[in-house]
């Protein structure tokens, strides 16, 4: 049964059945298999952005769709409802046109955007490092003026989703040492970038992650996004909206566990005579519904241009430890059935764990929210 959606606007509510349409046409039929292959799902991209629906929360004069993030953000949902991985890749690549569309000239917003926001043009956002994971001001990759007054790079970046099919590269690279203002931002063509093998992850298989390498990589002076030392203001707010998308992918993803494992309970009738396993689809569904709740919750914030720092690290960290345990519940519904490849009860369990990891772990979550409750 399709969630029930609050919608603002009727262009809105026809927005969340364009999404379902797309997806039950071009993403549910090929999702299995691809994602058993492991395979990078480039073309699905496109038919994201040929629908709209990769531009959704950027402004119409820049090319978006100019809906509130409340509206995208139940966009993702849908998406992961059907295809986890896709989701994942849709929030990492609005995350990467995020420091263009919100502070970059017009002249880079003219250039780049367009194809960005089409889809035609796929991003990665590159701020993690083997050694500076949820810690920004961690961040040793450098950049140094040349004497064209454009930029050299240098450094490693790690756990890239995107990495080696993306066609732009948001890089975040210290252009001086002081650990809030010597990071800036950096848009990185694909050219001149090597990648290690990518990783052997456990789940989103179609979310291909690697680490992007810069060796004195080169780029123009058109290309430093905003103004040099903004990168750890750009970084943090982008974060809070990347953290909303995970949030809203990890609510989808505990949805379709759980119409998975409704779905088989009812095929066997001995489980309305089982209280037990009826209690337990109960709580399945209240931990989907907190977060769902707690993530619109901060979109709204969001859109009404408030605070929403502490919203969106308690969205996080609510509708991912929700997703780990409705995916852990809906593998135990299912029994022995759930243990094999026969239902996507197992993919959606592994799916879920590094939910609680990437965004910012959940333990970062938590130490966000407390420095917000006791700095307030």
């Amino acid at each position: 049964m399709p969630v029930q959606r609050l919608l603002p606007t009727t262009e809105s509510a026809d927005l969340i059945e364009l999404t379902r349409d797309v997806c039950r046409r071009s993403l549910a039929p090929v999702v299995d298999e691809t994602e058993r292959k492991g395979e990078m799902p480039r073309e699905t991209y496109r038919t994201l952005g040929q629908a709209g629906l990769l531009s959704l929360p950027y402004p119409e004069d820049l090319g978006g769709g100019g809906q509130p993030q409340e509206v995208y953000l139940q966009v993702i949902e849908e998406i992961a409802s059907t295809w986890m991985s896709v989701a994942v890749g849709a929030s990492v690549h609005s995350l990467s046109c995020y420091p263009i569309a919100t502070m970059g000239s017009r002249e880079q917003q003219e250039t780049f955007l367009p194809d960005m926001l089409s889809g035609e043009k796929l991003g990665a956002y590159c701020l993690s490092e083997p050694q500076a994971g949820s810690d920004v001001s961690a961040i040793s990759t450098r950049a140094r003026r040349d004497d064209d007054g454009g930029w050299v790079l240098r450094g490693r970046k790690a756990w890239i989703s995107n990495a080696g099919h993306a066609d732009f590269y948001t890089v975040f690279a210290r252009t001086g040492d002081d650990p809030t203002k010597g990071l800036s931002c950096f848009l990185v063509p694909p050219d001149d970038l090597t990648f290690a093998e990518p990783e052997k992850k456990m789940g989103l298989a179609s979310d291909p992650v690697r680490e992007v390498i810069l060796d004195n990589v080169r780029v123009g002076p058109d290309r430093l996004v905003g103004e040099e030392g903004m990168g750890m203001k750009l970084a943090l707010t982008a974060l809070d909206s990347g953290r909303l998308g995970i949030a809203a992918a990890a609510t989808g993803l505990g949805q379709a566990a759980l119409d998975l494992a409704i779905a088989y309970a009812r095929e066997r009738k001995q489980f309305g005579r089982n209280q037990g396993l009826a209690f337990l689809l109960a709580d399945m569904e209240t931990a989907v519904s907190s977060g769902r709740t707690a993530y619109l919750h901060a979109a709204r914030l969001r859109d009404a241009g408030m605070p929403f720092t502490k919203e969106a690290a308690v969205a996080k960290l609510t509708a991912t430890d929700a997703a780990m345990r409705v995916t852990t519940d809906a593998v135990q519904v299912l029994g022995g059935a759930g243990y094999t490849q026969d239902f996507p009860a197992e993919r959606f369990f592994r799916d879920a764990k590094v939910t609680q990891i990437f965004e910012g772990t959940n333990q970062i979550q938590r130490l966000v929210i407390s420095r917000q409750l006791l700095t307030a």
